[in-house]
C-alpha cells in the first residue's frame, strides 16, 4: 500500500541519511531538496526512488561524499570546472552560482563541468538562475539509453536539457526534457509500481518494442520524434561531454550503478537579461507571450492551455498540502536506508490528517 508523507518530513529524512554517509549538512539538504522538489512537481521518477542510488554510490566510493570542485580554467565569461566525482547536485548548484555571477559581469557566461554525477532534474538549477534575472540553458549527458538511429545497441544517453526564464507575474517559465520518448526514471518508476509502460516508449534488448518496464530497462529507450531525438541527444553529448572534457557516449556511468566513475558532464549557459533588455520590459513581453499562448482556443478534451513549467508549479502547490505518495518499492528502499543509518523513517500521514 502506498505511503503518504509530508514533504518536510521526507526532506529531513533524506538529508539525515545523506549526512550519515558523510555528506556535509548543507550539501545533504540540497540533495534532499532536489529529490523532494521532483516529487512535488509530480515527477517521482526523479524523486525518492533515487536516494538509494546516490547513497549507494557514496557508500561504495564512486561518488565523493564531500564535493571539492576545482577550477580548471577561468577566462572570465567562460569557466571550466572539474567536479572531481562529487554529487552532481552539489557541483551543479555551485556551477549555477558561478554562472549567474559571471553573466552579471560579462552579460553572458558558460560554465563547463566535467567529472560530475547525475544531478536529478535540470529545471531545479535553471529555475534558480531565472530567479536571479537570467535566461539559462543547462545541458547534461547521461549513460547509454538509446541506440543510434538504425542501431540496436544503446550508445547514446537521454542527455536532458532545460531552459528557464522569468515570466513576470506568471512565475518562471521552464522546459526540462530528455531526448528520448520518456525519461529513463519513469520506466524505473513503472517497474516499482508493477505497471506496464505505453507503447512507443522502449524496446527490448533485441530492438523489439515492449511495454514491459523490466525488458525496457535491459533494452533501449526510444528517441523522441524518431531520428530528430537521436540527433539532438548526440549534439548535447558534444556540448556536455566532448566540449567539457568529460566522458561521453557509452563511457558515461549511470547513478543506478554502485561502482564506476560517472564521468557526467554539464554545460550551463546564462544570459543576464539586463545585458540585452530592461528587465521590467522583458517581463512584460514574457507576460504578453504567455497570455497570447494561454488564450488559444482549446480542443474538446482540454480544459485550458498550460505554458512550460505551469503544471509542475500547480502540482507542487497541491502536494505541499496533501503530502507526497511513496509507492511500496520505494518505501521498502527507504526502510533499508533507515535500517542502515539508524535514521527513523518519516511518519506516514493518515487520511484524517489530510486537508479536506
Amino acid at each position: 500500500m502506498p505511503h503518504t508523507v509530508g514533504a518536510a518530513d521526507l526532506l529531513r529524512f533524506a538529508a539525515a541519511t545523506a549526512e550519515a554517509h558523510g555528506v556535509p549538512p548543507a550539501d545533504a539538504r540540497l540533495l534532499a531538496d532536489t529529490l523532494v522538489t521532483a516529487e512535488l512537481w509530480g515527477h517521482p521518477s526523479h524523486g525518492m526512488l533515487r536516494l538509494a542510488w546516490y547513497l549507494s554510490r557514496v557508500a561504495g566510493g564512486a561518488t565523493a561524499a564531500v564535493a571539492s570542485p576545482e577550477v580548471v580554467s577561468d577566462n572570465g565569461a567562460v569557466l571550466v570546472v572539474d567536479g572531481r566525482d562529487g554529487l552532481g547536485q552539489v557541483i551543479t548548484d555551485r556551477a549555477t552560482s558561478w554562472g549567474v555571477e559571471r553573466a552579471r559581469e560579462h552579460g553572458i557566461s558558460a560554465v563547463a563541468v566535467r567529472n560530475s554525477g547525475h544531478f536529478g532534474t535540470a529545471a531545479y538549477f535553471t529555475r534558480k538562475a531565472a530567479a536571479q534575472g537570467c535566461v539559462a540553458l543547462l545541458a547534461t549527458n547521461a549513460s547509454p539509453a538509446m541506440a543510434p538511429w538504425g542501431g540496436k545497441e544503446k550508445r547514446i544517453g537521454t542527455n536532458p536539457w532545460s531552459i528557464a526564464a522569468p515570466g513576470g507575474r506568471y512565475g518562471t517559465v521552464v522546459m526540462d526534457i530528455a531526448n528520448t520518448a520518456v525519461a529513463r526514471g519513469k520506466i524505473y518508476h513503472a517497474k516499482e509500481r508493477g505497471e506496464s509502460i505505453p507503447e512507443g516508449w522502449a524496446a527490448d534488448a533485441d530492438g523489439v518494442p515492449t511495454t514491459d518496464p523490466r525488458r525496457a530497462i535491459e533494452g533501449l529507450i526510444l528517441p523522441m520524434a524518431g531520428h530528430k531525438g537521436y540527433a539532438i541527444s548526440f549534439m548535447f553529448d558534444v556540448l556536455a561531454g566532448v566540449l567539457t572534457g568529460s566522458a561521453f557516449g557509452s563511457s558515461v556511468v549511470g547513478p543506478y550503478r554502485r561502482s564506476g566513475r560517472s564521468g557526467v558532464g554539464h554545460l550551463l549557459i546564462c544570459v543576464d537579461i539586463r545585458s540585452m533588455a530592461d528587465p521590467a520590459e522583458f517581463e512584460q513581453r514574457m507576460e504578453a507571450l504567455i497570455e497570447d499562448t494561454k488564450s488559444t482556443p482549446t480542443v474538446r478534451d482540454a480544459e485550458q492551455i498550460f505554458v512550460p513549467g505551469e503544471p509542475e508549479a500547480r502540482t507542487a502547490e497541491r502536494l505541499r498540502a496533501a503530502g507526497v505518495t511513496v509507492v511500496d518499492d520505494t518505501w521498502a528502499a527507504l526502510a533499508r536506508i533507515s535500517d542502515a543509518t539508524a535514521v527513523p523513517l518519516p511518519r506516514p500521514v493518515t487520511p484524517q490528517e489530510l486537508p479536506t
